[in-house]
């Protein structure tokens, strides 16, 4: 749970990922499954949503153009889930810097999106994949 917590929170924050994906039959497959653009997008909405409402983490976003992020983090999302999207932001550790993101604030990320997910009827399989395609950008985006 915590694995999947980190890697969740690690997507929402990151907005500096840059992945050069190759589309593969099961990277598409995922995209297919978050709904693809439409789907993606309503994920996004979502979480800005529960943020916005989190006490906890919303000050991390308080300097931040949030139309830009939003359109980043789709990109983002969509490129990792083997879309059609090219992510054009910058790396998770130069978007990250000076944060301070401490380990609950990543896990209320996370917690926060796999609710939207959940109540968006991603099937647990596709969220457990988003995860662990997030996963390994956990050490950018929390505090060190």
């Amino acid at each position: 749970m915590v694995n999947r917590i980190g890697c969740l929170l690690v997507l929402f924050i990151s907005l500096g990922f840059s992945t050069g994906c190759q589309q593969t039959p099961a990277a598409d497959q995922l995209y297919q499954q978050l709904g693809q653009q439409a789907g993606i997008s309503q994920i996004v909405d979502g979480l800005l949503h529960e943020i916005e409402h989190d006490r906890q983490i919303v000050h991390h976003f308080r300097d931040t153009d949030i139309e830009r992020f939003r359109k980043l983090l789709i990109e983002q999302l969509c490129e990792l889930s083997g879309g059609p999207c090219k992510y054009t932001g910058v790396s998770m550790q130069e978007s990250h810097t000076g944060f301070q993101i401490s380990q609950a604030d990543f896990d209320n990320l996370v917690r926060h999106l796999m609710k939207v997910m959940t109540a968006q009827n991603i099937a647990i399989s596709a969220q457990n994949q988003l995860l662990g395609l997030l996963a390994p950008m956990y050490g950018d985006v929390v505090y060190r």
